[in-house]
C-alpha cells in the first residue's frame, strides 16, 4: 500500500534522526559480529515526526564525523554496560564480576560520537545507556553495580516490569525535564544495575530517584549554547510512550529542535 500523499509531504520535511544501537557478539544471531535495535526506539522517533537513522557498527572517525553531519539530532540507547576501564582505575574483584561490558567497539564509537555531536552542535538525547557514556565522555564516574556500592537502594533492575512505572523520580524545577513532562514528579521504569556517580563538569543533575540515584542531567544553564537540546535520563521512555503520553512528549521535544536544526541548514 503505497502512502497517502499527506503522509509522503510529511516524511520530506522531516527531520533525520541518527540512533545508536546496541551490539551483538559474534554467533549470538549472526557468524560474525552485529548490531541490534529496540523497534520501540524506531517507532516512538517516528511517531514524533523524524525520520530514523541507524548508524552502522563502523568504528571510523571519518564515517562517525559524516553520519552526525547528515542528520539533525542523534539518539545514544540502551544496552550493555560500559568498561570500566572508562572510569575507573581500579574495581573490587567482587564488583567487576557485576560488569558486562558492551561487546565491539561501542564504547570508542560512541565517545567518538559524543565528541561529534558536541563538535558539530547536534541535539542530543541519551537514554540509558546514553545517560551514562555521555558523563564518561564528559570527564564523569560511574557506579558500576548499585547494589553493592549505594546502601540503601532501591531495586533499579526491574526486568519483570520493563514496560511499566515501577517508581517515581523528582525533577528539578525549572528544568527542560521538568517543563517537557510537566511534572516534577514523574513515574519511570527501571532496567539498570549502575549510574551515575562524579557528574561531569558541564553537567547538572536534573532528576533523582528517592535513594539519590541520578536519573536525568541537562547542559548547566551557562553552558546550555552548546547544543540546542540536551537531556539524558537513566530510565526507558520509549518503553513508557504508547501509553504515558508525558514520555511521549520527550521524543516529541527531541525531534521538534532536530527539525529547527534541519531548517537552519537550509
Amino acid at each position: 500500500m503505497s502512502a497517502s500523499p499527506k503522509l509522503r509531504s510529511k516524511l520530506k520535511r522531516a527531520p533525520l534522526v541518527l540512533i545508536s544501537p546496541d551490539t551483538q557478539a559474534k554467533g549470538n544471531e549472526f557468524s560474525d559480529a552485529s548490531i541490534s535495535l529496540s523497534e520501540a526506539y524506531q517507532k516512538t522517533l517516528f511517531t514524533a515526526g523524524c525520520i530514523p537513522v541507524v548508524l552502522a557498527g563502523i568504528t571510523s572517525r571519518e564515517y562517525i564525523a559524516e553520519a552526525v553531519r547528515r542528520c539533525d539530532g542523534v539518539l545514544l540507547t540502551g544496552g550493555d554496560d560500559l568498561n570500566p576501564n572508562l572510569y575507573t582505575e581500579s574495581l573490587p574483584a567482587k564488583i567487576r564480576k557485576t560488569v558486562s561490558p558492551a561487546t565491539g567497539d561501542r564504547d570508542l564509537r560512541e565517545l567518538m560520537l559524543v565528541d561529534e555531536i558536541f563538535r558539530q552542535q547536534k541535539p542530543l538525547l541519551g537514554i540509558c545507556r546514553g545517560h551514562q557514556i555521555v558523563n564518561v565522555a564528559l570527564g564523569g564516574t560511574l557506579v558500576a553495580d548499585i547494589g553493592l556500592q549505594v546502601p540503601g537502594a532501591i531495586n533499579h533492575r526491574r526486568m519483570d516490569k520493563k514496560q511499566e512505572k515501577v517508581h517515581e523520580v523528582q525533577l528539578a524545577a525549572g528544568s527542560l525535564l521538568a517543563s517537557i513532562t510537566g511534572t516534577q514528579s514523574l513515574g519511570v521504569n527501571s532496567t539498570h544495575h549502575q549510574s551515575l556517580e562524579k557528574i561531569a563538569d558541564l553537567l547538572q543533575v536534573t532528576a533523582k530517584s528517592a535513594d539519590g540515584v541520578v536519573e536525568g542531567t541537562e547542559l548547566r544553564p551557562e553552558l546550555a549554547h552548546l547544543l540546542p537540546f540536551f537531556v539524558t535520563v537513566q530510565f526507558h521512555p520509549e518503553r513508557l510512550a504508547t501509553r504515558h503520553p508525558e514520555h511521549q512528549e520527550i521524543f516529541n521535544k527531541f525531534v521538534r529542535v532536530c527539525a529547527q536544526n534541519s531548517k537552519s541548514k537550509l
